[in-house]
């Protein structure tokens, strides 16, 4: 199989799946998109290794979310004026709690957001989380337990004011 080939099934088999979960850990569906598009176009810069990798999506996710991780970096450094781009926002179709999670998700600090999504949205285990991030295990169920722990009083607050 070509290497174009084999990016395309991937990207039909996984392109809405990563751009939920990025969603859930950027909270802005532009910016989980354009993490996803641009770990497909570094894949399709990776030709032959890419077509090796063992978890073509987790390798996706993992090139997402770190290039989510730089825009944070950079963003303490240089202030960004978001305008929103015309038009709809494509095929990921929102319900009401899934606003109000991405809305708690938000206000959770970057470590604990992360570990949450993707444990909770790309249904990873504890120790893939930790293999993803490079942690040890038990700071992936700690930072678990401090997110579940914060979510569930936002997500309250959230619904006392509806």
């Amino acid at each position: 199989m070509e290497r174009h080939e084999v990016v395309s099934r991937v990207y039909d088999a996984s392109y809405q799946r990563l751009v939920v979960q990025l969603l859930g850990v950027c909270g802005d569906l532009a910016e989980a998109e354009d993490a996803v598009q641009e770990a497909f176009i570094k894949a399709i810069r990776q030709g032959a290794h890419f077509a090796r990798v063992d978890n073509p999506e987790a390798w996706l996710r993992t090139v997402a979310v770190n290039h989510v991780r730089n825009g944070w970096r950079h963003l303490g450094v240089v202030r960004r004026v978001r305008v929103p781009a015309p038009g709809g926002p494509g095929a990921v179709e929102l319900t009401p709690d899934h606003v109000a999670l991405v809305t708690a998700l938000a206000q959770l600090p970057h470590d604990l957001r992360l570990t949450a999504v993707l444990h909770y949205v790309a249904d990873l285990s504890t120790t893939q989380v930790a293999a993803e991030l490079d942690i040890p295990e038990g700071t992936v169920k700690s930072r678990l337990s401090r997110a579940r722990a914060a979510l569930a009083e936002l997500l309250r607050e959230e619904s006392e004011h509806v």
